[in-house]
């Protein structure tokens, strides 16, 4: 995850980064920036062309409005008139396009499904699409049992799952002492761990959401008065006494579904510190509120949400480590009570210049972790080579400590660092000083804009230059190589890597 201001449907006028085959950034008018738009939509303009009016709009109606000049686009069941829209879509008037008169919504998850597009798009929206009446399944208007109604260790609502997850369905339970709650979740699966159970209790209310795979279980419930395949969540009692149940069940309580269709969850976390690692980039720490549980695993990222003149703008970032443990040992402060973000300050970047005014003791939102790569990637990998750019150095941080701290079969890790010049390159010297005490370690740094003095590589990503450094300490050692970067970066990287030889499983590319 590279911490560069993301396409279709994110913010207009931000800077993006993906992987090969992801949406690129287009150069946009002058005029077109994300405040502009911003501006636009608080004009007072009818952007919809329906003068405040709400409609209901039909398929045939929906697809008859499939040109740039008159363009809907419906995403989970809300129209909107993306027309006025067009210019200002970093991802170009062609992505949209893609989803013109027709339901989008697939294709945004594809893309990027944490974009607020509510708060962006809300002066665009036309309507509902209409939906013809469908008789409730049985089980579902069937009356529900008491037990049920109290939360007393209930099975996930069976609507919510496909045939293929029922066999794995967890289930929960709740017992007490007088001082305790101790809410237990079945999940019958063996890999259970800590960075798969994040915990929000919260203003009398308690959200539990267990990770797995691609699905996700969650217990939520408000009002509230790691073992193999068992996780419990111990609450303490503010009053000794007896409960009769645990809480009214909130919506997506006790459920069991795809991640994609669950939501981001946030959570507000305070700015603790603020410090300079170049000119340009700081590390942020955020510490999480009291009684959230949130470690985000290796490889992934969160999605940080703050108001902008009155609008949602959300962005994603990949926490660090507050720095590179050199006795390879995970650092006190990693506690799951902070989180630090390593962040490039755009002079030019709404959301970041956003981020630099906070003041120690503000509050920003946090979101839930995502990402899809998995440790057993490394796990099962003899040599592990990193390609960075820039600030696509901050998924390199957590992988290099796990890599060099819990994988022995790791034979070599080689970091090749891609930056402008010396004074961009982060933590230069805590780098250098892992290379000397891990022989396992070796970290290349690349500059496209050296100095007379400069004494190491230059030049950009190319394909000599990856085949002179990425290379496998044996004919047929497994190898998995890792890359992060600004898009033309990624994409190039990519392709060169293919071009010699190295398979699509033997290539990682972080993306949002």
């Amino acid at each position: 995850m590279l911490n560069v201001p993301p396409s279709a449907f994110p913010a207009p006028g931000s800077q993006q980064r993906a992987a090969a085959g992801a949406r690129s950034k287009v150069p946009l008018k002058p005029g077109r920036s994300l405040m502009d738009w911003i501006r636009l939509t608080k004009s007072g303009k009818d952007l919809t062309g329906l003068k405040g009016r709400l409609i209901e709009v039909t398929e045939d109606e929906l697809s008859k409005h499939n040109r740039k000049e008159d363009c809907w686009i419906c995403i989970r069941g809300f129209v909107y008139n993306v027309t006025p829209y067009m210019e200002y879509h970093p991802g170009g008037e062609d992505e949209l396009m893609k989803a013109a008169g027709t339901d989008g919504t697939d294709l945004f998850d594809q893309v990027h499904r944490w974009v607020n597009y509510e708060s962006m798009l809300k002066e665009c929206l036309v309507g509902r699409m209409a939906v013809k009446p469908v008789a409730a399944p049985k089980e579902i208007s069937s009356a529900v049992s008491e037990d049920k109604k109290q939360l007393n260790g209930v099975l996930p609502d069976k609507k919510v799952l496909a045939s293929s997850a029922k066999d794995l369905s967890p289930a929960y339970d709740w017992f007490q002492t007088d001082s305790l709650i101790t809410i237990v979740i079945y999940t019958k699966q063996k890999d259970m761990n800590a960075d798969l159970v994040i915990v929000d209790c919260q203003d009398k209310q308690l959200r539990g959401e267990i990770i797995m795979d691609d699905h996700s279980y969650l217990i939520e419930v408000v009002n509230i008065a790691e073992k193999v395949g068992k996780v419990e969540i111990i609450l303490n009692k503010k009053d000794k006494v007896h409960w009769k149940m645990l809480g009214q069940p909130c919506e997506g309580h006790n459920t069991f579904i795809k991640r994609t269709d669950r939501g981001l969850f946030y959570r507000k976390c305070k700015l603790i510190s603020k410090t300079e690692v170049t000119y340009d980039t700081k590390l942020f720490c955020l510490m999480l509120p009291k009684g959230t549980h949130l470690r985000v695993p290796t490889g992934q990222h969160v999605y940080l949400k703050h108001i902008i003149a009155g609008t949602e703008v959300v962005k994603p970032y990949t926490p660090v480590l507050p720095f590179l443990p050199l006795d390879f040992q995970e650092p006190p402060c990693h506690d799951g009570v902070h989180i630090y973000l390593m962040i490039k300050i755009y002079s030019d970047g709404l959301f970041t210049q956003a981020l630099d005014h906070l003041q120690i003791g503000d509050y920003i939102s946090v979101s839930n972790p995502e990402g899809n790569f998995k440790k057993s990637q490394v796990q099962t990998s003899e040599d592990l080579l990193l390609l960075a750019g820039g600030t696509g150095f901050t998924p390199m941080v957590k992988l290099l400590n796990f890599a060099l701290t819990e994988v022995s079969c790791l034979r070599t890790v080689k970091l090749i660092f891609f930056n402008k010049t010396e004074h961009d390159i982060l933590w230069r010297n805590q780098l250098e000083q892992l290379a000397l005490k891990d022989e396992r370690f070796e970290v290349q740094f690349v500059l496209s804009q050296p100095s007379k003095d400069w004494v190491g590589k230059q030049g950009k990503i190319s394909l000599s230059l990856l085949s002179e450094f990425v290379k496998r300490t044996r004919r047929d050692s497994k190898v998995l190589i890792c890359i992060c970067g600004p898009v033309p970066f990624t994409e190039q990287g990519v392709q060169y890597l293919k071009d010699l030889g190295y398979s699509q499983e033997e290539i990682h590319a972080f993306t949002a």
